[in-house]
């Protein structure tokens, strides 16, 4: 396997053909690592989330990463790990437009709630929301066989 540097187009053509990621974020120090769904548009990877543990974290410390993939055949694949601040998208004034957004790209795609949309048996109604990393910086890497 031959490993090299992916371009910063190379890098938005994966993440704009992928919907399925691993948001990383942290709090006192402790990582925190799940899968979401994503949509990028521009400098923005948007998705939805039910409130929760990685909500709260991500509202502690909005310094979060997400990371993508993609595997192919013979042991070849090609990785994005995006660094990013999370940015709440809130159900009040000024946001409405913004969050019409995210709900048209996201719903593009079939499932597009899971999996931030499902938890196990709550205790009650869980209040969902969008969201946005804000792309600073992103790095990728592929491997192709020799």
């Amino acid at each position: 396997m031959i490993i090299t540097e992916m371009s910063r187009v190379e890098c938005m053509a994966l993440l704009s053909a992928q919907r399925v990621g691993r948001l990383g974020c942290s709090r006192n120090g402790q990582p925190y690592v799940v899968p979401i769904t994503f949509a990028l548009e521009g400098n923005h990877l948007y998705s939805f989330s039910l409130t929760g543990q990685k909500i709260d974290w991500m509202r502690a410390n909005p310094l979060v990463c997400v990371q993508a993939d993609e595997f192919g055949q013979h042991g070849e694949w090609r990785s994005v790990v995006v660094n990013g601040t999370f940015e709440e998208l809130p159900d009040r004034i000024g946001w409405k437009h913004a969050r019409d957004h995210a709900w048209s790209l996201l719903s593009t795609h079939a499932n597009w709630w899971e999996p931030g949309g499902l938890k196990p048996a709550p205790e009650g109604p869980t209040p969902h929301l969008f969201y946005r990393v804000i792309i600073e910086t992103m790095t990728g890497r592929r491997a192709v066989a020799e």
